[in-house]
């Protein structure tokens, strides 16, 4: 096999097996659209490249333009899925202008004013404005990972590569006339192997950002409580113990609220653990909904809650317990027989000095027991301190 069939063939067996690994990617997470996107964007890649060497039987000026057709769709995909993955808007109107208004400046270079040279600029200029495009819509987004620096520099070296080499290339070996002695030029030489380097790295740049996509999930998973949306109990204490140190170091208050559902198991026996289970889920809702962004809710137990307030003392807790309290005894559960009413008890605790998690939780929790013990419905405070003095060793006398 003579060499330039080799390299003929490079691209378009690259191009295939990523667009088999997207699309078994995608197979397993159909959630994420913009993989199905991607094998479609390389697969016809792959078309495309075998079109410049086979001819179809409806003549060669034609099977250039369906390879070209099939690179045109193949760059909109690619850079429509990069932007969208990065949760950008498409710009799809940028994207369809270059596009195919490179694929008409082919279309008039080969059927009205044939012109090899100019057919390779129409195009290659074309897919450079898009790269670019691609890089300005990544630009606001690029320092948020690394997979978002990765791509923002491959888009611009992209773009450099379809500017900067297709004009040196043709202006020291063209102009082209002719398809004759074409496939074994510089240009095409070039093209071929920084396309199939630019490919591998933006692919491997694409694997790498959606298997931080799985780990985010499996770690989301795995700290998130299925039924109330909330932080479970090992989500909550290790966003808590992080909220801690963040405050501790800024010298921010933080108080805790310990929330527990009364009569939870009475509500249970009689109404049935759907009810329970659409009681946990509307408590939370207001639970997170009270917390806002800046505080940390989890679901701590059966129908035990805790909430992390940073920048709130004593005072501002009780004050968000109590608001907490009133809102959800004033409310009706969906699904309840109408007049039952379902209510909860709150402990609240303001953190001393650099005190864990473990003490604040658990003088929360003593709080929330006296709660419990007068009547529930209630909030009450935690207004011990932690023992943080020590006792002065006895004078020796001699």
């Amino acid at each position: 096999m003579d060499t330039g069939l080799l390299i003929a063939l490079l691209n378009p067996t690259i191009a295939l097996a990523l667009g088999a690994a997207f699309l078994v990617l995608w197979s397993y997470q159909r959630h994420r659209p913009y993989l199905a996107v991607l094998a479609l964007s390389y697969s016809l890649s792959a078309i495309g490249f075998l079109l410049q060497y086979f001819t179809l039987p409806i003549g060669m000026p034609l099977t250039k333009l369906v390879s070209n057709i099939c690179f045109s769709i193949a760059g909109c995909c690619l850079a429509g899925a990069i932007v969208h993955r990065y949760g950008r808007k498409v710009p799809y109107v940028g994207i369809g202008a270059l596009a195919w208004g490179g694929l008409a400046s082919f279309c008039w270079f080969l059927f009205i004013a044939p012109d090899l040279t100019w057919r390779i600029l129409a195009m290659n200029f074309a897919f450079g404005g898009i790269s670019l495009l691609v890089a300005a819509e990544l630009r606001p987004v690029r320092n948020n990972g690394p997979t978002e620096k990765i791509l923002f520099v491959l888009s611009l070296l992209s773009g450099v590569n379809f500017f900067v080499r297709t004009l040196i290339v043709v202006i020291a070996h063209g102009p082209f006339t002719s398809y004759d002695g074409f496939y074994g030029s510089s240009y095409w030489t070039t093209a071929l192997l920084s396309h199939a380097l630019l490919s591998l790295l933006i692919a491997l740049c694409l694997f790498s950002a959606a298997a931080l996509d799985v780990l985010k999930a499996l770690k989301t998973e795995t700290f998130t409580d299925p039924l109330s949306g909330l932080l479970n109990r090992r989500g909550f204490e290790e966003r808590g113990m992080l909220l801690l140190r963040h405050c501790a170091s800024a010298r921010f208050p933080v108080a805790l609220v310990l929330a527990d559902l009364d009569h939870f198991k009475a509500l249970n026996d009689v109404h049935g653990h759907g009810a329970g289970d659409r009681v946990i889920a509307d408590f939370a809702a207001k639970l997170r909904s009270a917390a806002g962004a800046r505080g940390v809710a989890g679901r701590i137990g059966g129908e035990e809650f805790a909430v992390l307030l940073p920048l709130s003392d004593l005072a501002a807790a009780r004050l968000f317990a109590e608001a907490v309290r009133t809102v959800y005894s004033a409310g009706h559960v969906d699904g309840l027989p109408q007049g039952t009413k379902v209510t909860a008890s709150f402990g609240v605790a303001a953190r001393s000095g650099d005190e864990a998690l473990e003490p604040l939780m658990r003088r929360a929790d003593d709080a929330l027991y006296k709660a419990k013990k007068n009547g529930r419905d209630s909030v009450r405070l935690s207004y011990e301190r932690p023992e943080t003095a020590f006792l002065p060793e006895p004078l020796k006398t001699g």
